[in-house]
Parts: structure tokens; C-alpha cells; sequence
């Protein structure tokens, strides 16, 4: 079988950033708002005030502190609380090929590989901004690269099943080189007015270049030793926005159009899940926990990522084992773990072992075992 190198991985990040304080100031001020409008109610014991949220809160229930969004101004205004993306005509390139663009030259820079030389495009995240055409083929155009481009959606596990299915093509010889993409635009499908939510996610975009290992040029180079992917129906997360809501007369604005989950069951069901997957896939390749360098995990909530690592590894990680980004990207759905990759990985040396895990909305997990060259 061909061996299938990642050679290049590169990272859009938006210039505006929000940190807990500004956000929960934004979010006390609507819930005074709407306690003050509803005073009555409440006072009749009609209605239960809504609590107002902190950066004590945050931090304690996720290790978020900071999330960089593509729009800061209409997510903190109280009377809006959602961020202001001016719609774009068609002839101008879309809000997800932008970012697109710019995370994959910095990966195909990185790879040493000009755009004609890729074979296959993917972009993969949790939400697209269209149905069609894809943003695939947006890219494609006008990135400049070769042969096909699709779109999928695995939720959060989406840039870790597009590298399966893009490592698998070149294994068998129907492409040589792909180009993994994952525009991420979370803070659109995030309620920020949900106490128990608004706080989760940002925007970010990263990309990843695989290559045939016969024309890989790269300085730095991980091959990958397998993958493994596994999914199990859970309404846990979920989104309940789609092309049917105007035929089924939903409200579009209800909460359940947007991301919705309930937390301390995803935490109890989904740890195990992954951390067997990991272990289990690491066995079938003669592999343990022992021999890990480090654990690139989804960016979700730091205390699924410490849970999962010490599954894993048999014991609290060491400093930098198991890095974490969300403290300051927040999570960025599929974009997460390639992230904690993009960001920690150059000091590993040659023989070295990692794994590449997501997870999430499924619930998918998708694991991607590499060794550097």
C-alpha cells in the first residue's frame, strides 16, 4: 500500500477577538433587560428570573477564557447577540472560500506544493453556508487545483473523517495529493442568549495538505499509520436548522435551530467512547498508550480532553502531551484538534508518535494515528 504523508497544515484566525468579561457583560445586560420587560411575571412567580452568567463560571465549566469570531460587534450587542456577516453576491467569493483561501496557502506552502498539484479538494466542517454549489468547488476555482472537489459534514469529527476518506484515495492510487479544509464559522449557529452555551465556540479555518509519500518534499513530514472512525446516533447535540423548516412551518428563530446539547450527558457518553477508540485502535497497530508523544484531542472542554488523556495514556499528561488551544480559540468544531496539530508539532523528532482526535455531534469520533519522519 502507498504510504500517505500530512506535509503541510496551515490556520486562519480572525482579527477580532472576545474575552469572558466582554461577553458576559453583554450577556448580564440582556438578562437584565429581559427580567426587568417580564418584572411582573416574575414577581407573580410566573416566570423564573434568568441568572445572570461570569468568567468564573466559564473558565471553571470549559477553560475558555478568549474565542476569536469573525464578527465581535453583533455578537456583544445586547439588543442582537449574533454576529453581522454582510451577504455577499454571487460573484463574490464566499464568507467560507475566503477563509478557505487563506488557511490553505499557508498549508500548501508549508507542503512545498503549488495548487495545480492537488488532486482532490474536501471541505469539511460542521456547518456550509449554501447547499450548493459546494464551497469545495468554490475553492477548487479559485485556489486553482486539479481533478475534484466535495463538500461533507460529520459535525466536530468532520476535518478527521475528510482525512480518512483523502488518505484513503491516495492508498488507492486514484489521486496523489489532497487538500483538507475546514472553514468553521460556529459563532452562527451559537445561541448566545443560552447561559448554559453562549460561551462555547468561535470562528477559525485550518487546512491540511496529504501527499503520496513518493512526492512528498516537505521538511517536516507525519505519516499516517491508520485511522479509525466510528459513530453512534445520539439526539445529545444537536441543530435543528434545515431546507424543510419552511415546508414544516417551524418557527426559524426557535432555539432548537441553533446548537443545541445537553453537556453532562455528552460528557458521560462520549469520554468512554473515544478514549476506547483511541486505545483500541492504537492495539490493532501494535501500538499503547506508553509510546504516545502526544495527543492532538477536539477542542471542546478541557476536562473531556484531561479525562480522555489519562484513558489514554495511563496517567495525568506532562506538559505539552496533550495540548490545549481552547483556552483562547474556544471550540471551533472540526478545526480543533488540526489546531492543537498545526500549533504543536514541530518539536517532535523523528520516530515520534501522535494521535489526531475529534469528536462530537452524532456522535462521530474519527482517530488519526501519525509518526514523524
Amino acid at each position: 500500500m502507498t504510504d500517505v504523508l500530512i506535509t503541510g497544515t496551515g490556520l486562519f484566525t480572525p482579527e477580532h477577538a472576545i474575552d469572558n468579561e466582554a461577553l458576559v457583560a453583554s450577556f448580564n445586560t440582556w438578562v437584565d433587560a429581559e427580567n426587568a420587560r417580564h418584572a411582573a411575571a416574575i414577581e407573580a412567580g410566573e416566570r423564573e428570573p434568568l441568572q445572570h452568567s461570569s468568567s468564573e463560571f466559564i473558565v471553571k465549566a470549559s477553560g475558555i477564557h478568549s474565542r476569536y469570531v469573525l464578527d465581535a460587534a453583533g455578537i456583544l450587542d445586547p439588543e442582537r447577540m449574533r454576529p453581522r456577516l454582510p451577504s455577499r453576491s454571487n460573484e463574490e467569493p464566499s464568507i467560507q472560500c475566503e477563509m478557505g483561501m487563506a488557511a490553505a496557502r499557508q498549508a500548501l506552502e508549508t507542503a512545498d506544493v503549488e495548487p495545480g498539484d492537488i488532486d482532490m479538494v474536501i471541505v469539511a466542517c460542521s456547518n456550509l453556508e449554501r447547499a450548493y454549489p459546494a464551497v469545495a468547488v468554490e475553492l477548487q476555482a479559485r485556489l486553482g487545483t486539479q481533478g475534484h472537489a466535495f463538500d461533507m459534514n460529520v459535525a466536530c469529527s468532520s476535518a478527521t473523517f475528510a482525512i480518512d476518506l483523502a488518505a484513503s484515495a491516495i492508498r488507492g492510487g486514484n489521486i496523489r495529493r489532497a487538500l483538507v479544509v475546514n472553514p468553521e464559522i460556529c459563532s452562527a449557529h451559537l445561541n448566545f442568549r443560552d447561559r448554559d452555551s453562549h460561551f462555547i465556540f468561535g470562528d477559525a479555518c485550518t487546512a491540511i495538505v496529504l501527499e503520496d509519500a513518493e512526492l512528498a518534499t516537505a521538511e517536516v513530514r507525519f505519516e499516517i499509520l491508520g485511522t479509525r472512525l466510528a459513530t453512534r446516533f445520539s439526539n445529545a447535540i444537536r441543530n435543528n436548522a434545515g431546507f424543510l423548516n419552511r415546508v414544516t412551518d417551524s418557527d426559524p428563530l426557535a432555539s432548537d435551530k441553533l446548537f443545541v446539547q445537553e453537556g453532562r450527558r455528552v460528557f458521560k457518553e462520549v469520554c468512554p467512547m473515544v478514549a476506547a477508540l483511541i486505545n483500541e485502535h492504537l492495539e490493532s497497530l501494535g501500538l499503547d498508550g506508553n509510546q504516545l508523544s502526544r495527543l492532538w484531542l477536539h477542542q471542546a472542554n478541557h476536562h473531556m480532553n484531561d479525562l480522555i488523556a489519562r484513558r489514554v495514556l495511563g496517567h495525568d499528561p506532562e506538559a505539552g502531551q496533550a495540548p490545549i488551544i481552547l483556552d483562547r480559540y474556544a471550540n471551533t468544531s472540526s478545526a480543533g484538534s488540526i489546531i492543537a496539530f498545526h500549533l504543536h508539532h514541530a518539536d517532535l523528532a523523528s520516530g515520534d508518535v501522535g494521535v489526531v482526535c475529534s469528536f462530537g455531534a452524532g456522535y462521530s469520533a474519527g482517530c488519526v494515528v501519525v509518526r514523524r519522519q
